[in-house]
Protein backbone atom coordinates (compact mmCIF):
# COMPACT_ATOMS: atom_id res chain seq x y z
CA UNK A 1 0.00 0.00 0.00
CA UNK A 2 1.39 3.18 -1.26
CA UNK A 3 1.11 6.44 0.76
CA UNK A 4 1.96 10.40 -0.73
CA UNK A 5 4.87 11.59 1.46
CA UNK A 6 4.51 13.95 3.91
CA UNK A 7 6.48 17.02 4.53
CA UNK A 8 9.08 17.93 6.85
CA UNK A 9 7.20 20.36 9.13
CA UNK A 10 4.95 19.56 12.37
CA UNK A 11 1.40 19.75 13.41
CA UNK A 12 1.04 21.20 16.87
CA UNK A 13 -2.56 19.66 17.25
CA UNK A 14 -1.75 16.15 17.18
CA UNK A 15 0.35 15.75 20.40
CA UNK A 16 -0.38 14.98 23.35
CA UNK A 17 1.04 17.21 26.63
CA UNK A 18 1.68 19.89 24.05
CA UNK A 19 0.07 23.00 22.61
CA UNK A 20 0.76 26.62 21.47
CA UNK A 21 -0.70 29.43 22.03
CA UNK A 22 -1.95 31.37 18.95
CA UNK A 23 0.18 30.24 17.10
CA UNK A 24 3.00 30.62 19.12
CA UNK A 25 5.91 27.83 19.93
CA UNK A 26 4.93 24.38 21.14
CA UNK A 27 5.38 23.99 25.43
CA UNK A 28 4.70 21.45 27.62
CA UNK A 29 2.47 21.61 30.59
CA UNK A 30 3.05 19.05 33.51
CA UNK A 31 0.54 18.33 36.76
CA UNK A 32 2.08 21.49 38.31
CA UNK A 33 1.19 24.06 35.86
CA UNK A 34 2.73 26.07 32.86
CA UNK A 35 6.04 26.88 33.22
CA UNK A 36 6.66 30.85 33.13
CA UNK A 37 9.46 32.29 34.00
CA UNK A 38 8.80 36.15 32.91
CA UNK A 39 7.81 37.32 36.67
CA UNK A 40 11.62 35.13 37.80
CA UNK A 41 15.33 37.33 38.31
CA UNK A 42 17.42 35.88 36.10
CA UNK A 43 19.08 33.74 38.45
CA UNK A 44 15.91 31.74 39.47
CA UNK A 45 14.80 31.60 35.84
CA UNK A 46 18.41 29.80 34.92
CA UNK A 47 17.64 27.42 37.46
CA UNK A 48 14.22 26.97 36.45
CA UNK A 49 15.32 26.15 32.97
CA UNK A 50 18.26 23.78 33.92
CA UNK A 51 15.49 21.98 36.32
CA UNK A 52 13.68 21.61 33.58
CA UNK A 53 16.14 20.40 30.79
CA UNK A 54 17.06 18.26 32.92
CA UNK A 55 13.66 16.41 33.79
CA UNK A 56 12.72 16.32 30.05
CA UNK A 57 14.20 15.42 26.79
CA UNK A 58 13.58 16.39 23.21
CA UNK A 59 15.10 14.03 20.93
CA UNK A 60 14.84 12.88 16.86
CA UNK A 61 14.35 9.81 15.80
CA UNK A 62 13.44 7.53 13.25
CA UNK A 63 11.65 4.24 12.71
CA UNK A 64 12.78 2.06 9.81
CA UNK A 65 10.21 -0.98 9.20
CA UNK A 66 11.37 -3.36 6.49
CA UNK A 67 9.71 -6.72 5.92
CA UNK A 68 8.99 -8.90 3.78
CA UNK A 69 6.03 -7.44 1.74
CA UNK A 70 6.95 -3.86 2.53
CA UNK A 71 9.15 -0.97 3.79
CA UNK A 72 8.57 2.12 5.18
CA UNK A 73 10.13 4.67 7.84
CA UNK A 74 9.19 7.84 9.80
CA UNK A 75 11.02 10.51 11.69
CA UNK A 76 9.73 12.05 15.01
CA UNK A 77 10.41 14.42 17.42
CA UNK A 78 9.79 12.49 20.94
CA UNK A 79 9.09 14.37 24.06
CA UNK A 80 10.10 12.60 26.80
CA UNK A 81 9.09 13.69 31.00
CA UNK A 82 12.13 11.63 34.13
CA UNK A 83 10.26 10.59 36.96
CA UNK A 84 12.71 9.41 39.37
CA UNK A 85 16.21 9.31 40.14
CA UNK A 86 19.41 6.61 39.84
CA UNK A 87 18.13 3.12 39.22
CA UNK A 88 14.88 3.96 39.46
CA UNK A 89 14.72 6.55 37.29
CA UNK A 90 12.99 6.75 34.09
CA UNK A 91 11.94 8.43 30.96
CA UNK A 92 8.18 8.18 29.80
CA UNK A 93 7.22 9.12 26.59
CA UNK A 94 4.53 12.30 26.66
CA UNK A 95 4.25 13.58 23.43
CA UNK A 96 5.67 13.51 19.69
CA UNK A 97 5.72 15.34 16.83
CA UNK A 98 5.52 13.64 13.78
CA UNK A 99 8.41 15.03 10.94
CA UNK A 100 8.07 12.85 7.97
CA UNK A 101 6.86 9.75 6.93
CA UNK A 102 8.05 8.19 3.57
CA UNK A 103 5.59 6.47 1.15
CA UNK A 104 4.99 2.70 2.26
CA UNK A 105 6.88 0.72 -0.82
CA UNK A 106 6.40 -2.82 -1.61
CA UNK A 107 10.04 -4.34 -0.59
CA UNK A 108 12.37 -4.76 -3.52
CA UNK A 109 14.29 -7.69 -4.68
CA UNK A 110 16.46 -8.34 -6.99
CA UNK A 111 16.17 -11.39 -9.67
CA UNK A 112 17.88 -13.77 -7.40
CA UNK A 113 15.04 -12.98 -4.59
CA UNK A 114 17.84 -11.21 -2.19
CA UNK A 115 16.43 -7.76 -1.11
CA UNK A 116 17.42 -4.98 -3.21
CA UNK A 117 19.77 -3.15 -0.60
CA UNK A 118 20.84 -0.64 -3.15
CA UNK A 119 17.21 0.55 -3.73
CA UNK A 120 16.46 0.59 0.33
CA UNK A 121 19.40 2.72 0.22
CA UNK A 122 18.22 5.64 -2.11
CA UNK A 123 15.22 5.50 -0.36
CA UNK A 124 16.77 6.33 2.92
CA UNK A 125 18.51 8.77 1.39
CA UNK A 126 15.56 10.46 0.20
CA UNK A 127 14.37 10.34 3.77
CA UNK A 128 16.95 12.35 5.60
CA UNK A 129 16.96 15.32 2.52
CA UNK A 130 13.39 15.36 3.16
CA UNK A 131 13.56 16.29 6.69
CA UNK A 132 15.92 18.83 5.73
CA UNK A 133 19.58 17.65 7.65
CA UNK A 134 22.04 15.29 7.62
CA UNK A 135 22.27 11.55 9.65
CA UNK A 136 23.98 14.04 12.32
CA UNK A 137 20.62 15.36 13.16
CA UNK A 138 19.00 12.42 14.34
CA UNK A 139 19.32 11.04 18.15
CA UNK A 140 18.19 7.52 17.89
CA UNK A 141 16.67 5.13 16.14
CA UNK A 142 15.07 1.72 15.14
CA UNK A 143 15.57 -0.87 12.76
CA UNK A 144 12.49 -3.94 12.79
CA UNK A 145 13.62 -6.29 10.08
CA UNK A 146 10.96 -9.17 9.93
CA UNK A 147 10.40 -11.99 7.22
CA UNK A 148 12.56 -12.61 4.88
CA UNK A 149 14.98 -9.50 5.72
CA UNK A 150 16.29 -11.89 8.99
CA UNK A 151 17.49 -14.74 6.46
CA UNK A 152 21.30 -14.30 6.73
CA UNK A 153 22.38 -12.69 3.00
CA UNK A 154 19.70 -9.85 3.61
CA UNK A 155 20.42 -9.29 7.13
CA UNK A 156 24.08 -8.63 6.08
CA UNK A 157 23.29 -6.79 3.46
CA UNK A 158 20.77 -4.47 5.57
CA UNK A 159 23.82 -4.49 8.16
CA UNK A 160 25.91 -2.88 6.03
CA UNK A 161 23.24 -0.57 4.68
CA UNK A 162 23.13 0.78 8.35
CA UNK A 163 26.44 0.26 9.47
CA UNK A 164 26.94 3.96 9.78
CA UNK A 165 24.49 3.84 12.66
CA UNK A 166 25.38 1.18 14.79
CA UNK A 167 25.94 3.14 18.31
CA UNK A 168 22.85 4.92 17.46
CA UNK A 169 20.54 2.79 15.95
CA UNK A 170 18.80 -0.29 17.91
CA UNK A 171 18.61 -3.09 15.80
CA UNK A 172 15.45 -5.66 16.29
CA UNK A 173 15.19 -8.91 14.12
CA UNK A 174 11.40 -9.62 14.97
CA UNK A 175 10.19 -13.15 14.65
CA UNK A 176 6.42 -14.25 14.93
CA UNK A 177 6.12 -13.31 18.41
CA UNK A 178 8.24 -10.06 18.61
CA UNK A 179 6.31 -8.92 15.37
CA UNK A 180 2.79 -9.28 17.24
CA UNK A 181 4.15 -7.53 20.18
CA UNK A 182 5.51 -4.29 18.12
CA UNK A 183 2.11 -4.61 16.23
CA UNK A 184 0.22 -4.64 20.06
CA UNK A 185 2.71 -1.45 21.01
CA UNK A 186 2.16 0.35 18.25
CA UNK A 187 -1.48 -0.39 17.32
CA UNK A 188 -2.36 1.44 20.70
CA UNK A 189 -3.52 -1.51 22.12
CA UNK A 190 -1.21 -1.87 24.94
CA UNK A 191 -2.02 1.23 26.06
CA UNK A 192 -5.60 1.78 25.63
CA UNK A 193 -5.69 -1.47 27.70
CA UNK A 194 -3.64 -0.13 30.42
CA UNK A 195 -5.43 3.51 30.30
CA UNK A 196 -9.13 1.63 30.10
CA UNK A 197 -7.74 -1.37 32.74
CA UNK A 198 -9.43 -3.41 29.67
CA UNK A 199 -8.23 -7.16 28.20
CA UNK A 200 -7.60 -6.62 24.57
CA UNK A 201 -6.69 -8.44 21.54
CA UNK A 202 -5.09 -7.09 18.86
CA UNK A 203 -4.65 -8.97 15.40
CA UNK A 204 -2.28 -7.62 13.09
CA UNK A 205 -2.93 -8.82 9.39
CA UNK A 206 -0.01 -8.04 7.13
CA UNK A 207 1.31 -9.62 3.58
CA UNK A 208 2.49 -13.11 4.90
CA UNK A 209 1.21 -13.62 8.28
CA UNK A 210 -1.48 -12.85 11.44
CA UNK A 211 -0.27 -12.41 14.40
CA UNK A 212 -2.45 -12.25 17.69
CA UNK A 213 -1.69 -10.41 21.01
CA UNK A 214 -3.29 -10.75 24.51
CA UNK A 215 -3.23 -7.48 26.30
CA UNK A 216 -4.34 -7.29 30.04
CA UNK A 217 -3.88 -3.76 31.97
CA UNK A 218 -1.18 -3.19 29.30
CA UNK A 219 0.86 -6.27 30.21
CA UNK A 220 0.83 -8.87 26.80
CA UNK A 221 -0.06 -12.02 28.22
CA UNK A 222 0.77 -14.11 24.91
CA UNK A 223 1.05 -13.96 21.23
CA UNK A 224 0.60 -16.24 18.41
CA UNK A 225 1.20 -15.95 14.27
CA UNK A 226 -0.95 -17.88 11.29
CA UNK A 227 0.02 -17.66 7.77
CA UNK A 228 -3.04 -15.72 6.35
CA UNK A 229 -1.82 -12.74 4.21
CA UNK A 230 -2.58 -10.48 2.13
CA UNK A 231 0.37 -11.16 0.26
CA UNK A 232 0.22 -14.50 -0.20
CA UNK A 233 -1.57 -14.15 -3.60
CA UNK A 234 -0.62 -11.31 -5.75
CA UNK A 235 -2.01 -10.43 -9.33
CA UNK A 236 -0.55 -8.24 -12.47
CA UNK A 237 -2.38 -5.11 -14.06
CA UNK A 238 -4.07 -7.54 -16.33
CA UNK A 239 -5.09 -9.58 -13.59
CA UNK A 240 -2.92 -12.87 -14.29
CA UNK A 241 -1.52 -14.38 -10.87
CA UNK A 242 2.18 -13.94 -10.52
CA UNK A 243 2.58 -14.74 -6.51
CA UNK A 244 1.87 -17.86 -5.28
CA UNK A 245 3.30 -18.27 -2.13
CA UNK A 246 2.63 -22.10 -0.60
CA UNK A 247 -0.01 -21.28 2.57
CA UNK A 248 -2.31 -19.96 -0.11
CA UNK A 249 -1.88 -22.70 -2.49
CA UNK A 250 -2.76 -25.24 0.50
CA UNK A 251 -5.51 -23.18 1.18
CA UNK A 252 -6.73 -23.12 -2.68
CA UNK A 253 -6.20 -27.43 -2.59
CA UNK A 254 -8.30 -27.69 0.78
CA UNK A 255 -11.32 -25.90 -1.15
CA UNK A 256 -10.26 -27.39 -4.54
CA UNK A 257 -9.44 -24.48 -6.38
CA UNK A 258 -6.18 -24.86 -9.00
CA UNK A 259 -3.88 -21.85 -9.10
CA UNK A 260 -1.32 -21.46 -12.11
CA UNK A 261 0.98 -18.52 -12.26
CA UNK A 262 0.23 -16.70 -15.11
CA UNK A 263 -3.40 -17.41 -15.59
CA UNK A 264 -6.51 -15.39 -13.79
CA UNK A 265 -8.51 -15.97 -10.33
CA UNK A 266 -11.85 -16.26 -10.53
CA UNK A 267 -14.06 -13.56 -8.39
CA UNK A 268 -15.85 -16.18 -6.88
CA UNK A 269 -12.53 -18.59 -5.81
CA UNK A 270 -11.04 -14.95 -4.61
CA UNK A 271 -13.62 -15.13 -1.93
CA UNK A 272 -14.27 -18.41 -1.69
CA UNK A 273 -10.04 -18.18 -0.34
CA UNK A 274 -10.62 -14.69 1.57
CA UNK A 275 -14.33 -16.35 3.35
CA UNK A 276 -12.18 -19.34 4.56
CA UNK A 277 -9.20 -17.12 5.92
CA UNK A 278 -12.11 -15.14 7.74
CA UNK A 279 -13.41 -18.08 9.11
CA UNK A 280 -10.28 -19.23 10.42
CA UNK A 281 -9.18 -15.73 12.27
CA UNK A 282 -12.91 -15.70 13.85
CA UNK A 283 -12.12 -19.06 15.44
CA UNK A 284 -8.80 -17.85 16.54
CA UNK A 285 -10.29 -14.50 17.89
CA UNK A 286 -13.01 -16.69 19.54
CA UNK A 287 -10.30 -18.77 21.36
CA UNK A 288 -11.09 -21.88 19.62
CA UNK A 289 -8.88 -24.98 19.06
CA UNK A 290 -7.34 -24.56 16.25
CA UNK A 291 -8.07 -27.70 14.55
CA UNK A 292 -8.06 -29.23 10.14
CA UNK A 293 -6.43 -26.56 8.00
CA UNK A 294 -6.47 -23.73 10.50
CA UNK A 295 -3.95 -25.90 12.59
CA UNK A 296 -1.78 -26.46 9.48
CA UNK A 297 -1.77 -22.95 8.98
CA UNK A 298 -0.58 -22.38 12.42
CA UNK A 299 2.91 -20.67 13.13
CA UNK A 300 3.06 -20.75 16.67
CA UNK A 301 0.99 -22.47 19.58
CA UNK A 302 -2.28 -20.60 19.70
CA UNK A 303 -3.85 -18.28 22.43
CA UNK A 304 -4.74 -19.26 25.27
CA UNK A 305 -8.56 -19.84 26.00
CA UNK A 306 -8.70 -19.15 29.80
CA UNK A 307 -8.55 -15.08 29.56
CA UNK A 308 -11.27 -13.61 27.63
CA UNK A 309 -10.22 -10.10 25.48
CA UNK A 310 -13.76 -7.95 25.28
CA UNK A 311 -12.73 -6.49 22.38
CA UNK A 312 -10.34 -6.37 19.28
CA UNK A 313 -8.07 -3.65 17.59
CA UNK A 314 -6.86 -4.44 13.80
CA UNK A 315 -3.64 -3.28 12.71
CA UNK A 316 -1.43 -4.30 9.94
CA UNK A 317 -1.68 -3.09 6.35
CA UNK A 318 -5.47 -5.15 6.14
CA UNK A 319 -7.20 -2.94 8.53
CA UNK A 320 -6.55 0.25 6.45
CA UNK A 321 -9.37 -1.73 4.14
CA UNK A 322 -11.35 -2.68 7.12
CA UNK A 323 -11.93 0.72 8.20
CA UNK A 324 -11.91 1.95 5.07
CA UNK A 325 -8.38 4.31 5.48
CA UNK A 326 -7.36 2.62 2.09
CA UNK A 327 -9.35 2.07 -1.45
CA UNK A 328 -6.81 1.43 -4.21
CA UNK A 329 -6.07 -2.33 -5.59
CA UNK A 330 -2.47 -3.65 -5.05
CA UNK A 331 -3.75 -6.69 -7.13
CA UNK A 332 -3.38 -9.02 -3.49
CA UNK A 333 -6.36 -10.15 -1.56
CA UNK A 334 -6.10 -7.71 0.91
CA UNK A 335 -9.25 -5.79 -0.04
CA UNK A 336 -11.11 -9.14 -0.71
CA UNK A 337 -10.36 -10.20 2.90
CA UNK A 338 -11.00 -7.22 4.44
CA UNK A 339 -14.40 -7.20 2.78
CA UNK A 340 -15.13 -10.62 4.45
CA UNK A 341 -13.80 -9.75 7.60
CA UNK A 342 -16.17 -6.26 7.62
CA UNK A 343 -19.27 -9.09 7.38
CA UNK A 344 -17.72 -10.88 9.80
CA UNK A 345 -17.92 -8.26 12.21
CA UNK A 346 -21.48 -7.35 10.88
CA UNK A 347 -23.00 -10.57 11.20
CA UNK A 348 -21.71 -12.10 14.19
CA UNK A 349 -19.29 -14.57 12.84
CA UNK A 350 -16.61 -12.78 14.79
CA UNK A 351 -18.20 -11.84 18.17
CA UNK A 352 -16.10 -9.03 20.01
CA UNK A 353 -16.39 -5.55 19.13
CA UNK A 354 -14.19 -4.41 16.98
CA UNK A 355 -12.19 -0.66 18.06
CA UNK A 356 -10.99 1.65 15.39
CA UNK A 357 -8.97 4.15 17.28
CA UNK A 358 -6.51 4.43 18.61
CA UNK A 359 -4.78 2.32 15.55
CA UNK A 360 -2.18 3.41 13.01
CA UNK A 361 -3.00 0.27 10.71
CA UNK A 362 0.17 -0.20 8.72
CA UNK A 363 2.42 1.65 10.37
CA UNK A 364 1.91 0.14 13.54
CA UNK A 365 5.40 -0.38 14.82
CA UNK A 366 8.21 0.58 16.93
CA UNK A 367 8.97 4.71 15.11
CA UNK A 368 12.47 4.90 17.34
CA UNK A 369 14.31 4.49 20.29
CA UNK A 370 14.95 6.70 23.47
CA UNK A 371 18.73 6.30 24.65
CA UNK A 372 18.72 9.10 26.99
CA UNK A 373 18.59 6.86 30.34
CA UNK A 374 21.89 6.81 31.38
CA UNK A 375 22.71 4.48 35.13
CA UNK A 376 25.89 4.05 36.80
CA UNK A 377 25.95 0.04 37.90
CA UNK A 378 27.71 -0.09 41.30
CA UNK A 379 29.19 -3.44 42.55
CA UNK A 380 30.16 -4.31 39.59
CA UNK A 381 31.69 -7.65 38.44
CA UNK A 382 33.84 -7.42 35.11
CA UNK A 383 35.72 -10.96 34.55
CA UNK A 384 37.16 -9.21 30.90
CA UNK A 385 37.23 -5.11 30.75
CA UNK A 386 38.74 -5.67 26.80
CA UNK A 387 35.10 -6.78 25.82
CA UNK A 388 34.14 -3.66 26.67
CA UNK A 389 32.59 -0.91 25.26
CA UNK A 390 29.03 -3.43 24.60
CA UNK A 391 26.32 -1.93 22.02
CA UNK A 392 22.94 -2.53 21.39
CA UNK A 393 22.81 -5.53 23.96
CA UNK A 394 18.96 -7.01 24.23
CA UNK A 395 17.83 -7.92 27.44
CA UNK A 396 15.80 -10.59 28.82
CA UNK A 397 13.19 -9.68 31.96
CA UNK A 398 11.94 -13.66 33.22
CA UNK A 399 9.27 -13.33 34.83
CA UNK A 400 10.11 -14.83 38.04
CA UNK A 401 9.39 -14.24 42.11
CA UNK A 402 12.80 -14.63 43.51
CA UNK A 403 11.44 -13.82 47.06
CA UNK A 404 10.01 -17.54 46.56
CA UNK A 405 13.07 -19.27 46.20
CA UNK A 406 12.36 -20.99 43.02
CA UNK A 407 14.85 -23.46 41.61
CA UNK A 408 17.61 -23.40 39.31
CA UNK A 409 15.37 -25.26 36.47
CA UNK A 410 12.68 -22.87 36.90
CA UNK A 411 14.69 -19.88 36.72
CA UNK A 412 16.49 -21.85 33.31
CA UNK A 413 12.37 -22.23 32.00
CA UNK A 414 11.55 -18.59 32.78
CA UNK A 415 14.71 -17.56 30.99
CA UNK A 416 13.88 -19.83 28.04
CA UNK A 417 10.07 -18.39 28.19
CA UNK A 418 11.75 -14.54 28.03
CA UNK A 419 14.00 -15.59 24.81
CA UNK A 420 10.52 -16.77 23.07
CA UNK A 421 8.94 -13.74 23.73
CA UNK A 422 11.44 -11.93 22.12
CA UNK A 423 12.52 -14.10 19.87
CA UNK A 424 15.94 -14.26 20.87
CA UNK A 425 18.01 -17.28 19.88
CA UNK A 426 20.23 -18.98 22.53
CA UNK A 427 23.92 -18.65 21.12
CA UNK A 428 23.21 -15.64 18.28
CA UNK A 429 24.27 -12.62 20.07
CA UNK A 430 25.24 -11.59 23.74
CA UNK A 431 22.34 -10.72 25.64
CA UNK A 432 21.44 -9.30 29.06
CA UNK A 433 19.50 -11.35 31.70
CA UNK A 434 17.29 -8.42 34.48
CA UNK A 435 16.55 -9.81 37.67
CA UNK A 436 14.85 -8.02 40.63
CA UNK A 437 16.09 -9.18 43.95
CA UNK A 438 14.37 -8.91 47.16
CA UNK A 439 15.42 -8.98 50.60
CA UNK A 440 18.72 -9.63 52.03
CA UNK A 441 22.15 -11.19 49.82
CA UNK A 442 21.81 -15.02 50.51
CA UNK A 443 24.87 -16.51 48.89
CA UNK A 444 23.28 -19.78 48.51
CA UNK A 445 20.06 -18.36 46.47
CA UNK A 446 22.56 -16.22 44.36
CA UNK A 447 24.52 -20.00 43.23
CA UNK A 448 20.77 -21.20 42.42
CA UNK A 449 20.34 -17.92 40.72
CA UNK A 450 23.76 -18.26 38.42
CA UNK A 451 23.13 -21.73 37.92
CA UNK A 452 19.34 -21.15 36.53
CA UNK A 453 21.60 -18.68 34.29
CA UNK A 454 23.72 -21.43 33.24
CA UNK A 455 21.46 -23.94 32.51
CA UNK A 456 19.28 -21.29 30.61
CA UNK A 457 21.57 -20.13 28.17
CA UNK A 458 23.84 -23.34 27.60
CA UNK A 459 24.52 -21.74 23.52
CA UNK A 460 25.73 -18.75 24.74
CA UNK A 461 27.66 -20.25 27.60
CA UNK A 462 29.11 -22.39 24.67
CA UNK A 463 29.91 -19.68 22.51
CA UNK A 464 32.18 -18.20 24.89
CA UNK A 465 29.87 -14.42 24.26
CA UNK A 466 29.33 -12.11 27.13
CA UNK A 467 26.67 -12.34 29.41
CA UNK A 468 25.63 -9.23 30.73
CA UNK A 469 24.15 -10.07 34.18
CA UNK A 470 21.88 -6.54 35.52
CA UNK A 471 20.17 -6.51 39.36
CA UNK A 472 18.37 -3.86 40.60
CA UNK A 473 19.94 -4.47 43.95
CA UNK A 474 22.82 -5.81 46.37
CA UNK A 475 23.94 -9.31 44.34
CA UNK A 476 25.67 -7.72 41.51
CA UNK A 477 29.20 -8.93 42.29
CA UNK A 478 28.12 -12.28 44.27
CA UNK A 479 26.02 -13.18 41.07
CA UNK A 480 29.56 -12.23 38.64
CA UNK A 481 31.34 -14.28 40.76
CA UNK A 482 29.63 -16.87 41.58
CA UNK A 483 28.28 -17.22 37.69
CA UNK A 484 32.35 -17.04 36.33
CA UNK A 485 34.15 -18.41 39.33
CA UNK A 486 32.33 -20.63 41.22
CA UNK A 487 30.60 -22.24 38.18
CA UNK A 488 33.45 -22.12 35.84
CA UNK A 489 32.23 -19.98 32.89
CA UNK A 490 34.52 -19.41 29.93
CA UNK A 491 33.61 -16.47 28.16
CA UNK A 492 32.93 -12.84 29.70
CA UNK A 493 30.65 -11.79 32.58
CA UNK A 494 29.75 -8.39 33.44
CA UNK A 495 27.50 -8.12 36.47
CA UNK A 496 26.35 -4.96 38.13
CA UNK A 497 23.68 -3.91 40.29
CA UNK A 498 21.70 -0.69 40.46
CA UNK A 499 20.34 -0.98 37.32
CA UNK A 500 16.54 -1.27 36.17
CA UNK A 501 15.56 -2.19 32.68
CA UNK A 502 12.53 -3.84 31.13
CA UNK A 503 11.80 -6.52 28.37
CA UNK A 504 12.27 -5.03 24.92
CA UNK A 505 15.01 -2.84 25.92
CA UNK A 506 18.85 -2.47 24.92
CA UNK A 507 21.72 -1.34 26.77
CA UNK A 508 24.90 -0.53 25.99
CA UNK A 509 27.83 -1.40 28.57
CA UNK A 510 30.63 1.14 28.95
CA UNK A 511 34.04 0.79 30.16
CA UNK A 512 34.62 0.63 33.83
CA UNK A 513 35.22 3.94 35.43
CA UNK A 514 38.17 3.67 38.45
CA UNK A 515 38.79 4.05 40.76
CA UNK A 516 35.18 4.04 41.53
CA UNK A 517 34.59 0.86 39.83
CA UNK A 518 31.37 1.39 38.49
CA UNK A 519 29.57 1.09 35.17
CA UNK A 520 27.94 2.93 33.37
CA UNK A 521 24.77 1.72 31.61
CA UNK A 522 22.84 2.86 28.51
CA UNK A 523 19.53 2.07 28.75
CA UNK A 524 17.57 1.97 25.12
CA UNK A 525 14.01 1.45 24.96
CA UNK A 526 11.55 1.45 21.80
CA UNK A 527 9.37 4.23 21.43
CA UNK A 528 5.89 3.89 20.26
CA UNK A 529 3.10 6.51 18.23
CA UNK A 530 -0.14 4.41 19.50
CA UNK A 531 -1.72 5.75 22.98
CA UNK A 532 0.40 9.23 22.96
CA UNK A 533 -3.00 10.40 23.79
CA UNK A 534 -3.47 12.95 26.38
CA UNK A 535 -5.27 10.42 28.63
CA UNK A 536 -2.93 7.73 28.15
CA UNK A 537 -0.14 9.40 29.08
CA UNK A 538 -1.49 10.91 31.98
CA UNK A 539 -2.54 7.22 32.88
CA UNK A 540 1.19 6.32 32.02
CA UNK A 541 2.28 8.79 34.20
CA UNK A 542 0.36 8.28 36.99
CA UNK A 543 1.82 4.40 37.28
CA UNK A 544 4.97 5.17 36.24
CA UNK A 545 5.13 7.69 39.29
CA UNK A 546 3.27 4.93 41.47
CA UNK A 547 6.05 2.44 40.67
CA UNK A 548 9.48 4.60 41.40
CA UNK A 549 7.79 5.75 44.22
CA UNK A 550 7.58 2.30 45.29
CA UNK A 551 10.91 1.61 44.04
CA UNK A 552 12.13 3.99 45.96
CA UNK A 553 10.68 3.35 49.59
CA UNK A 554 12.39 -0.58 48.89
CA UNK A 555 15.42 0.91 47.63
CA UNK A 556 15.77 3.16 50.84
CA UNK A 557 14.18 0.47 53.39
CA UNK A 558 17.07 -1.74 52.36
Amino acid sequence: MTEEAQPAHTHSGEYAGMHSHEGGPLHWHDEFGEHSAEDLDPEERALRELDWKKHHVELTTVGIDIGSTTSHLMFSRMYLQRLGEGAVMRFIPVGRQLLWKSPIIFTPYLDDNTIDAETLRVLVGDAFRAVGGGKSNVDTGVIILTGQALERHNARALGDLFAEHAGKFVSAAAGHHLEAVLAANGSGTVSRSRRDRQTLLNVDIGGGTTKLALVRDGEILATAAIAIGARLLAKDAEGQLVRIEGPARQVAEHLGIELREGEPLATEEETRIAQTWTDILAGLIDQQPPSGLAAELMLSDPLPADITPEAVIFSGGVSEYIFFRESKDFGDMGKPLAKTLRAALGNGTIKLPAIIDPNLGIRATAIGASQFTVQLGSNSFVSDEAVLPLRNVPVLAPHLDLGTEPAAGDVAAAIREAAVRTDLVDGAQPIALAFRWPGDLDEARVRTLAEGVLAGVPYTIERQLPVVLLADRLIGQALGSSFKEQLGVPGPVISVEGVAVHEFDYVDVGEVLHPSEAVPVTIKSLLFAGGLDRTSVKRALVDAARSVAAETRKSSSN
